[in-house]
Order: structure tokens, then sequence, then C-alpha cells
């Protein structure tokens, strides 16, 4: 009974301090009194169960004659409070007074106490607390407009009709209803009037233009120019102990990678002299560029780093050793983030500023990251993450299709998950393997081996020796002994399984298991290893390039039917629909036989045969050019040098392209894609100017698919790439002419298989939302228009005309 005197107490204290000015409060409580009986009695004079209403308490947890009993309880309770609120309101500030006042208060409570109410009413006194803030709201923003009125600055607060800023009078109405919706908007002066959204929207945002009659003081906006410092030349680094010290220590995922940066130093080297040579010392920008590894923060809960030394994935540690020495090497102003209090730092963020927005410019050019780290940038970054998401990259090892990154679009359709829907450019999102063009494949290297070295492979090669995929021990679970005991027949089965002190009774007992094995003895194994198999799990690792380039044929399964996020439990959730055909798709389709084989594991006598193959094919170590230190290199400066997501690309007309052909002695106007020789594509008309674009449009191939076939298939099957970028040159009524397609009826909407067409019913569907440009997007109805493009040998990032 004292405990709930005192929490009482202490409630109405809190009111007393809370609401100013303080009749707020008690009209507040009489509001809420009359909703309470209504509700309550309403309830009790129902057959229905009472709803959720926050004036609502379930009193058919009670008797129904004590219920009845209760409630008239509660309605004197309720009178009593009134009266002394009314009471209290007019007191003067002595204490003694104060004090008697609200102890006949909480006598008047105390008077019944059923199960739990003190904790009800208290909830119900935080929705009343509510209302009463958005009243003192409401009022203030009359008092703020009447202000506005006097002083003449009302109609300089007209919300402006501007085609450059065509959100702008929507987000006024947003900001009308949601603004006390976050505090950081109060943070920045908002106070409900039309002139502080204004002011907020044009100078902590960018969604209205700039107030003419604030120009002196407003702070500079992406819509104005801001005085940049002259821009610095970038220039090759071999020294890599800067980075070293940069990425720090304290945890065994922070010592894998620098173990890696330490190993492949001199072939870092090597490469950068190489891509020196190549680019014919051209000038290249130095950015400033943060490094945030979102998934080994402690805030993201780092389930890596204690897996290390035990046998778990290490795919993107790999991955990201790569790309900060990539950035180093390529001679960028480096910082590195590993925890959310360093990135706070890093981006200028106060402690305790919570989610309000950066205001002014952002103090880097670019900023890599992964999902966790976006996430924590959110929070930290809060509002300006739409103003600066811009100069974000995504490092998403599985990629990201355009259906699930436009977050409406995703909402409405059913491809909402738990990553995706952040709304960037598909091609901010950079992948470990080219397996989503609509993605940028930013990759990672393996060690690349001279001459002698392969020389001596091939000389102490073992040909009856295989090496399984397989670190864990609950890989090697259920449904891998038939096969397992065809390849024992012909080979000697190694295994480098983690354990501590056992033997993990998974592992046949055939099996020469060496145990989890540092890089440089894994490599040794490798290299006198004929075959290295795969039990299909985990996929698209590095760990199968790194075989194939020590010299080993790598032998996967086949899946039937393929894995997707629809059939399989790894794949659901993530913002893709791919269909996984193998294990590892790049090494099916990119490298091949017969450094690659894919077989149905089910099959005994295809397995069989497999392994004999094997024995009889001598193969040479093998690593495709954009998996070296110096391919990864190249295809990192061309995205950087190149790609900017800040500028806004200028609407392209098709009537604005120069295209004049000679005819007879006059000049006509001629067609904007023209049939390329010996193919069913077209390509862009030589005498017509090409818009400037990259990768620039002298590599565009337009084809159009099959029905039920996405762009990325239609392109692959022509020994193209598909090329986002150049969606949107082929999203209008010359490219479906230039294809012959005939169109009764030409439509543009928002869907992501658009620009497209129904040969059956002869409609032309145009591309209305440019984040919907899809190459993965398919329809069993439609025939896409497909932007296809050339590209280098051996790397598939980048067309021929791309460096």
């Amino acid at each position: 009974m004292t405990a709930g005197r005192t929490d009482c107490k202490i409630m109405v204290r809190r009111c007393l301090v809370t609401f100013r000015p303080f009749r707020i409060f008690v009209v507040g409580v009489g509001f809420f009194s009359l909703c309470f009986l209504m509700t309550s009695l309403g309830g009790q004079f129902s057959t229905k169960r009472l709803g959720d209403s926050p004036f609502t308490i379930r009193t058919e947890v009670l008797g129904g004659v004590e219920s009845r009993g209760v409630l008239r309880k509660i309605t004197d309770m309720l009178e009593v409070i009134l009266k002394r609120m009314d009471s209290l309101s007019k007191l003067d500030n002595t204490s003694a007074t104060e004090a008697r006042r609200l102890d006949e208060l909480s006598s008047a409570i105390n008077r019944f106490q059923p199960a739990g109410l003190v904790e009800k009413i208290q909830a119900i006194a935080q929705n009343v607390s509510n209302m009463a803030v958005r009243v003192e709201q409401i009022l203030q923003n009359s008092m703020v407009q009447s202000r506005a009125v006097r002083d003449g600055t009302s109609s300089q607060c007209e919300v402006p009709r501007d085609s450059r800023f065509p959100e702008c009078p929507g987000k006024v109405d947003w900001m009308r209803a949601r603004w006390t919706s976050d505090p950081c908007y109060a943070f920045y002066g908002v106070d409900g009037s039309d002139c502080s959204f204004l002011i907020y929207l044009s100078e902590v945002e960018w969604f209205c233009p700039p107030l003419t009659w604030r120009n002196n003081t407003s702070p500079p906006t992406q819509h104005t120019q801001q005085a940049k410092s002259p821009n610095r030349q970038a220039a090759f680094r071999t020294d890599l102990s800067v980075l070293l010290d940069q990425i720090g220590g304290g945890k065994e995922s922070l010592s894998f990678m620098k173990r890696r940066i330490r190993r492949l130093t001199q072939q870092w080297a090597t490469a950068a002299n190489r891509l020196d040579i190549k680019l014919g010392q051209r000038w290249r920008d130095q950015k400033k560029i943060l490094v945030h590894v979102g998934f080994l923060t402690e805030e993201s809960g780092d389930v890596f780093s204690p897996k290390v030394l035990k046998g778990g994935p290490l795919g993107e540690m790999v991955q990201w050793a790569d790309i900060l020495t990539a950035l180093h090497v390529l001679g960028h102003n480096l910082k590195i983030s590993m925890s959310v209090k360093e990135l706070q730092g890093f981006l200028g963020v106060p402690p305790g500023r919570g989610s309000c927005p950066l205001t002014g410019p952002l103090p880097f050019d670019l900023i890599y990251t992964d999902y966790h780290g976006l996430q924590q940038m959110k929070q930290h970054m809060g509002l300006s993450l739409k103003r600066h998401k811009c100069h974000i990259r995504v490092i998403d090892t599985f990629g990201t299709e355009p259906a699930y990154n436009h977050e409406e679009y995703a909402t409405l359709h059913g491809y909402r998950t738990n990553w995706g829907y952040w709304n960037l450019n598909p091609r901010q999102y950079m992948t470990m393997f080219p397996h989503t063009p609509d993605n940028s494949f930013i990759g990672f290297v393996s060690e690349e081996l001279n001459e002698t070295e392969k020389r001596n492979i091939q000389q102490n090669k073992v040909n009856n020796m295989a090496v399984v995929y397989g670190k864990e021990a609950s890989m090697w679970k259920q449904g891998k002994e038939s096969f397992l005991e065809i390849l024992h027949r012909y080979m000697e089965v190694h295994g480098t399984v983690y354990y501590e002190t056992q033997r993990p009774p998974e592992v046949p007992a055939f099996v020469k298991n060496h145990g989890l094995l540092p890089q440089h003895e894994l490599q040794q194994l490798l290299r006198k290893a004929k075959l290295f198999i795969g039990f299909g799990f985990p996929y698209e690792g590095p760990a199968p390039l790194e075989a194939i380039a020590n010299g080993c044929i790598f032998l996967q399964p086949k899946f039937q039917p393929p894995h997707s996020s629809l059939n399989h439990e790894f794949f659901r959730g993530k913002p893709t629909s791919r269909e996984v055909f193998s294990q590892h798709p790049y090494a099916e389709q990119y490298i091949g036989s017969p450094h690659v084989m894919t077989v149905d594991y089910n099959n005994s006598l295809e397995f069989d045969s497999a392994i004999k193959e094997i024995m009889r094919t001598k193969v040479e170590p093998y690593l495709p050019y954009e998996y070296t230190c110096e391919g990864m290199l190249e295809r990192v400066h061309a995205y950087i040098q190149n790609q900017d997501f800040c500028a806004p690309e200028p609407p392209f007309t098709p009537a604005n392209i120069s295209r004049h052909v000679s005819a007879g002695g006059s000049r006509a106007v001629g067609p904007l894609f023209v049939p390329l020789p010996n193919s069913t594509a077209v390509v862009w008309a030589s005498n017509a100017t090409a818009p400037s674009a990259w990768p620039p449009l002298s590599s565009l191939r337009l084809l159009v698919s099959q029905e039920g076939q996405s762009c990325v298939e239609a392109c692959q099957s022509a020994r193209f790439i598909c090329e986002p970028a150049h969606f949107r040159f082929i999203n209008n009524k010359e490219a479906l002419r230039g294809l012959e397609v005939q169109c009764e009826v030409i439509d543009s909407e928002v869907n992501h298989i658009l620009p497209a067409f129904s040969v059956l019913r002869r409609e032309c569907g145009l591309q209305r939302e440019p984040l919907l440009f899809s190459c993965a997007g398919r329809s069993s109805k439609y025939r896409r228009l497909c932007p296809c493009r050339d590209f280098r040998h051996g790397q598939v990032a980048l067309c021929t005309d791309c460096l």
C-alpha cells in the first residue's frame, strides 16, 4: 500500500512539473475523464470485447458485479482528482500547502487498489501527457503565425512552386503533419510555422530553394555553389605500413586482415607499377574516403571475429582487406572506422546529439561501408543520410536488385526484406562477384603465381589427391557419404576441418584431417592436390578461386532446382531473386572447363565419370585477370574517377540529339539506333552525337529479351553484359523504332520490368522511375529492352573504352 501511494505521489509531481501552462493539463484530464467513462461504460452495456483504445481499461478481467463496483470507484476517484487538480492549479508555490494537497490526492487514489490499476492509470496518464504536449504545440504554432502576420514575414514564407524543387510542396505538407515526430526538427529551429519549415527544408535538407531574404545568413546547401579546395593528384603508394597502423588491432579478424595485407605487399606494389604505366601517368583526383567496416563493430554484435580461428567464414574479411589496400595503393586520403565512436568522430557528430542531421558539407568524398554500417550511419547521421547518401558505397556480398532497393515499390509489391529498401542508385551496391549487373562488381584478389611457381606446381602435383572444401564439421553432415565413398575409391581424401581436442565424428575415418590450417600451409596443400571438391556450401566464396590459381580442378554440385529465396533458407530475406544453379556460379560461367566441373552429386554414374575425367585431365594454374591485384586496382580506379551519383543526370531527349545524314544533296534526320552487323543487336548511330556518359555509349548493344527472360540472361546469351547506366538512353520511342517494335499503345509506368513490350497485345511500356531500371527483372508476358555492352578481356566490370 505504501509503495502504491509513493508511485502516485511521484506521478502527480511529474505532472505538475511537466505541463506548462498548467491549465492545459487540467483540460487534458477532463477530456480524458470523459473518454474514459464513455469507453468503459460502453463496454459494460455492450456484448462486444473492449477495444485497445489508449483510454480503455479492459474490465472483463474482473467479475461482472465487481467490475461495476470498480467502475463506480474509478468514477468517484476521477471526480476527486479533478477537484484536487482544479484547486492545485490555483495554489501558490508554498511547499507545505502543496504537500498537504498531494497527500489528500494520494489518499483519494488509494481508497481502492484493483490489481495493476495504478500501472494502467500511469500508462493512460502518459497518453494524456502526449495529448497535452500536442495542444501546447498547436498554441505555440498559432502564436508564431500571429507573430509572422504582425511582422510582415508571412508573405515571404509562401510555399514555392519551382520545377527545380518538385518535392518542396509535398515536404512542407509532411512537415506540417509530422514535424513533432523527431526532436531534431526543433533542434534546428522548427517551431510549426511555414517559415521554419522552409528554412529547414532549404538549409538543413535540400528539398526547397534557398529563401532570398536569408541569403546573407543561410549556410550553403546542395544546390548552391560551395567553395571547393583545389583537387589534389593521387599518387600510387607501395608502402603499406601506414595502412597497417590505421587498421589497428585487438581483434583476431583485424589480425587476419593485416596478415593478408602483409603477405600480398609485393604483389600490390608490382600491380601499382603496371597500372601506372598503363594509365600513362594521367591525372587522378585524390579523394577523401571514409571506410566504416560495420559488421566488425561491437555495436553490430561482431559474430565473425571469435570464429576466425574456429573455421568461421573469412570471405568478408578477405574482401575488406583487399578494398582497404586498393584504396590506399591508389593514393587516396583514407580514414578507417571500426566502431561507432570512431564513425562519429570522423563525421564530426557531437556526442549525445542522437539522430540530428549533420549540417554543412560532408567531410568525405566517398564512404565505403556495409549494411550494418549503413544502419549505424542512419542512427548517427540521422536525417542527413538522405542528403549525403550519394557519397556512399555499400559492400554487399550477394547483391541488391532494384525492386528490393526502392522502398515504396518493395513495400507495395512484396519485395520488402530485412535488407535493401535504401533508395540508393543500385550501382552504389558493390558485390564480391559479377553476378548482379545492376550493382557494381568490386571483388577481391587471389594470390598470383610467377612462371617458376607454376612450373613447380605442375611437376609436384599428386594425381590422386583431393582436398574437401569444408572447414566446419557441420558441413560434413548428412547426404555426403555416398559420393565421398566414390571419391575414396580413386583418391586420397584430405580435409581441413576445425577441431579442438577430438576428431569431429562427422568426418569419415578415411579422410586425412589436417585441422584448420594457416593460409600459407593451406596453399601448400592446394599446390599438391589435383582436386578441390565442394559440398554445395558455402556459396560463392574466395577459396575455389585460390584452389584454381594453385592448379586444382574445382568440382562442385549442380543444383536442381536452383537455390533461391523461394526455396532455400540461406537466401531467404536477402534482397535478390537471383537463382543459383551451382555452388559457385562465377567459376562455372566465367572459368568453366577444364578448370571447373559441375555435376549432379545425386547421380552416382555422373559423379564417378567426373572423377575419372579429372584424373586424366592436366591443367595449369589459372587466375582471371579481374581477381589479380592489377585487375582490382584498375576496376576500383575506374569507379572512383568516373562514377558520380551526386551530380544530377540531365534528362535525355532524343529530339535534341544531332544526327543529320546527307540524302540526295540535302540533309535529313537519321535514326538514333542502327543494326550491328552480324548481330540482332542495334547500336548508337555513329553520326549521332553521343551524350557524355560512363560507360560511354560506344559500348551500348541494344537487344530484346524473350518472354520470361531477364536482361542479365539476354545479354549473356549474346556474350555481352547488361549495363544499367544505359537504360536512360533506351527508355524512349526511338529505341522501340530502332528494334522495329510495333506499338499501338505506349504507356509510362512504375515497374521494374520496363522498358518492355507485349507482342500479343502490341502494348509498349516505358519506365517512369529511374531507380527501378533493372537488369534482373523478368516477366512471362513481356519482352524487355536490354541495354547490353561489351567488356574488356578478363575484366567484365569495364567496357572496351571505359579506361
